[in-house]
């Protein structure tokens, strides 16, 4: 299937490398006819200008840091004065600070706690919100989620921002629902991402995939969940908002392992 996307403008926040779920993101929405734009910023700009001369045409990079709201105003302007319009956000944005990840749950301390909040969870809000008016009835807001609905080993407060995206989301689709916007998320199966390989014991998550997905799951492939992302910015979903897609396998579904 061709032409998903065709003539629609989209912002793709969170490339790195070619590792990363926004990557492949990016890459299928432009196959699928799609207009792109690319965020970065402090040093990590270096890698997505690295990574966005792979991608054809090579997309425009905008400085955004979440966590600033004159980045998101200055996106939105510059959004605003390149399309008119936008019709799609990929929100690939999630950060804690090492000493709230890999066990730390009990000593971590709240300015960490705060910033994996903030950068992880909020920022979906103020994205959103900082964007909304130049968003076109029927756009489609899609964030990446890791299943929240447990407590994994080694992702501690990381696992409370995603329980707080997951609510963040289904808020967003209540109050943009007005305005034609929709807002899901895909919750991912474990990939070896840049920021997953940060995480201490990242290895321990992986390993339970491997053993229980039923169909099966490819930690070194993002193609799948990008490929959800890409269907969910189209208008195949007209009517779904405050949904989480599960793109993990199948492991979502099965009961604890017998040892």
């Amino acid at each position: 299937m061709g032409g998903l996307l065709e003539g629609k403008k989209v912002l793709v926040t969170g490339v790195l490398d070619r590792r990363s779920i926004a990557y492949s993101v990016a890459r299928l929405a432009q196959e699928q006819g799609a207009e792109i734009t690319l965020s970065g910023f402090g040093r990590a700009r270096r890698l997505t200008e690295r990574t966005a001369r792979r991608l054809d045409p090579e997309p425009p990079i905008l400085e955004l840091d979440v966590n600033k709201p004159e980045d998101i105003e200055a996106v939105a302007e510059d959004l605003g004065e390149r399309w008119g319009e936008l019709d799609g956000i990929v929100h690939a944005i999630a950060f804690a600070p090492e000493d709230a990840l890999g066990g730390n749950f009990l000593s971590a301390q709240w300015p960490s706690v705060a910033t994996a909040l903030q950068t992880s969870a909020y920022s979906l809000k103020a994205l959103s919100v900082g964007l909304a008016d130049i968003l076109s009835s029927g756009a489609s807001v899609v964030g990446l989620d890791f299943d929240a609905r447990v407590a994994w080993p080694a992702y501690d407060w990381m696992g409370v921002a995603k329980a707080a995206l997951e609510s963040t989301s289904r808020y967003l689709a209540r109050d943009l629902g007005e305005r034609g916007i929709r807002v899901n998320l895909v919750s991912a199966g474990p990939i070896k991402t840049l920021a997953a390989k940060g995480i201490s014991g990242f290895e321990e998550i992986e390993g339970e995939w491997t053993r229980q997905a039923p169909l099966g799951w490819n930690t070194t492939d993002p193609e799948p969940v990008g490929r959800a992302v890409v269907s969910l910015l189209s208008d195949w979903w007209p009517s779904t908002t405050g949904e989480l897609i599960h793109v993990d396998g199948g492991y979502h579904a099965m009961g604890a392992p017998i040892r």
